[in-house]
């Protein structure tokens, strides 16, 4: 079994080789979900930007919840995946916040999740 540290380098990796094949077209390749999850991840500023918890692959939430400092962000992000759907206009994630409270993850943990994420 891979580490999720393996999984995001092979991500990112596989991010960069898409963007390295489009050429000029990277309005196109910028836009595509995997893309976006991991420039957000990476982009060194230390602010990330958010992805759908309805919505992301596994690996880009993973990317999501490394960026914000999450340990076992594979692990954390494979929970957000099975717990979808979340309803839209709960920007709070109510109902992860609950599934998420039964591995006792800790509230610092948790709130590091949820600020990754949007519904």
């Amino acid at each position: 079994m891979r580490s999720p540290k393996l999984r995001l380098a092979l991500a990112a990796l596989a991010a960069c080789a898409s963007l390295a094949a489009c050429g000029s077209s990277s309005d196109e390749a910028a836009t595509t979900p995997a893309a976006t999850a991991t420039a957000t991840a990476t982009n060194g500023t230390g602010q990330t930007g958010k992805v759908s918890a309805n919505t992301a692959s596994e690996s880009e939430i993973a990317a999501a919840l490394q960026a914000a400092g999450v340990d076992n962000a594979g692990r954390w992000a494979r929970e957000v995946v099975e717990y979808r759907p979340y309803e839209a206009g709960d920007a709070d994630l109510t109902s992860l916040r609950q599934n998420l409270a039964k591995y006792n993850p800790g509230q610092e943990t948790v709130d590091k999740i949820v600020s990754a994420l949007t519904p």
